[in-house]
């Protein structure tokens, strides 16, 4: 049985808090989001950054008295219930705040495939994949853009970045194409929470508005999958076209390519036989069980992260006299940061922040009776994606499910589907828009390669705009 996190009253029920400390939390959010924007001038890390600004808001949580305290902490009782049998934890407010399923996934994926990748079996897949495209940077962005959305369908945005960051990474320069990088990480990073949208498994938003909508995971997959292609399809035009990732024309360069691609050799970098297998089936299980996670039993009660550290577990008994080594390599910049905004997004959350957000969303959504039925289902797929680009879009989510349910919403309408689109394609409108795109972002600086706040914006602009434009077509022509 799962803890029971004991707070006292909802102290944040609508009236209690003032409108005026709900605006001035708004203006913190406002100026983290403006300080991310400006972290190379400001020469700090995104930890540093986020992590000040969480400090802040507890201090000034506590001030307005935000969290109401059991001696200024949260109580976690943990069963037998009764009193004189059952024993008190107290953890300090911020320890629930953040989403450790989160970190953990992040932190065991990451080890995984570290690890892994020192079997050989990545470079193994890369050469595999750079010789099937015989050495056209254009094929291999098709391979590389199918097999990301693939993995994010079946898997989660994180793992599949993580997997295919490092494929990339490897193949470009074994191609020696390492000036394409940036282009097709960021192309990978996009389609991550395309490739989310596919099931009803494939995200959290997805998740929570499917339920509250009763839409099945066969009507789900069928709806949303049309769209899917023609996104994946369109982002990966749009993408070679602006980072200038061409075909090969002349037959000069097409012998040129192939020839340096047959001298690779998928080998060298396999030590051990033993481990490259050993590796090979990890990996094939890994998936697979992250794939089936939420119908497995006992690990359907752990979750994906529980997974993700038990495979990282079992692969670092491999270097078990060595994992200092693993450990220093980890990005502990990354994880930082995210437990850092999960405190800031808490404190928002206790500062009904995220409750003005959802009823300037409920607003938008009256549009429907007073201008026409698209007017309020579009401006609502692209508000929703706007508060998504910057805030995390799970209660988010949450919020609007629960809007539309109490209206009765039915579940045909095509609202539900502007609170899926919106929620999980407005993750590419900035880096901290989705994990996902915040971990391509961090393997693109990983290879040496500039990634600032506003520079991520710019680049990703044309492609978000250009998926929520088909996003809100689709929505309004297919799904009404």
């Amino acid at each position: 049985m799962n803890p029971v996190l004991l707070a006292t009253a909802d102290v944040h029920a609508e009236g209690i808090v003032p409108l005026g400390v709900t605006l001035a939390f708004s203006a913190l959010l406002v100026g983290l989001i403006l300080c991310l924007a400006l972290e190379e001038k400001i020469h700090a890390k995104k930890s540093i950054i986020a992590g000040v600004f969480a400090l802040i808001c507890l201090f000034l949580a506590n001030v307005f008295h935000l969290y109401e305290y059991v001696d200024h902490k949260f109580l976690i009782k943990l069963p037998p219930f009764d009193s004189a049998q059952g024993h008190a934890v107290e953890l300090p407010v911020y320890i629930p705040a953040i989403d450790w399923g989160v970190i953990a996934l992040i932190f065991g994926a990451s080890l995984f495939i570290d690890i892994t990748s020192k079997s050989g079996l990545f470079t193994w897949i890369a050469i595999k994949l750079t010789k099937a495209s015989k050495g056209d940077p254009r094929r291999l962005l098709w391979f590389y853009g199918l097999m990301t959305v693939t993995f994010s369908a079946v898997l989660n945005n994180v793992t599949a970045m993580i997997i295919v960051g490092a494929l990339t990474g490897v193949s470009l320069k074994k191609l020696h194409r390492a000036n394409l990088m940036l282009g097709f990480l960021l192309i990978e990073g996009l389609l991550t929470n395309i490739g989310g949208l596919l099931t009803l498994i494939s995200s959290v938003p997805n998740i929570i508005v499917g339920n509250a909508a009763g839409i099945s995971f066969v009507t789900f997959f069928i709806k949303s999958a049309p769209f899917v292609v023609v996104a994946t399809i369109a982002t990966i035009m749009l993408g070679a076209k602006l980072f200038g990732i061409t075909k090969l024309h002349s037959i000069e360069e097409k012998n040129e390519a192939e020839l340096l691609v047959d001298g690779f050799d998928e080998n060298d970098g396999v030590e051990s036989s033993g481990f490259f297998w050993f590796g090979a089936a990890m990996l094939v299980l890994f998936i697979f069980t992250i794939a089936t996670t939420s119908v497995l039993p006992v690990i359907q009660d752990l979750g994906m992260s529980f997974v993700a550290l038990a495979f990282a577990a079992v692969m670092l008994v491999r270097y078990k006299a060595s994992v200092d080594n693993f450990y220093r390599a980890m990005d502990w910049d990354l994880l930082g940061f995210f437990a850092a905004l999960f405190v800031v997004i808490n404190v928002m959350e206790h500062a009904l922040v995220l409750d003005l957000i959802g009823k300037g969303l409920a607003a938008v959504i009256s549009l429907n009776k007073t201008i026409g039925h698209g007017a309020g289902t579009g401006a609502i797929l692209v508000s929703s994606a706007a508060f998504s680009s910057v805030t995390d879009n799970i209660p988010l989510s949450a919020m609007l499910a629960k809007i539309l349910q109490a209206k009765g919403t039915a579940s045909t309408d095509p609202l539900w589907w502007s609170v899926v689109f919106g929620a999980n394609l407005g993750g590419n409108l900035t880096p901290i828009g989705s994990a996902s795109t915040l971990v391509a972002v961090t393997i693109i600086h990983k290879n040496d390669l500039a990634m600032s706040f506003a520079r991520f914006v710019k680049l990703a602009i044309p492609f978000a705009a250009m998926q929520i434009v088909l996003a809100t077509a689709y929505v309004l022509l297919f799904l009404q």
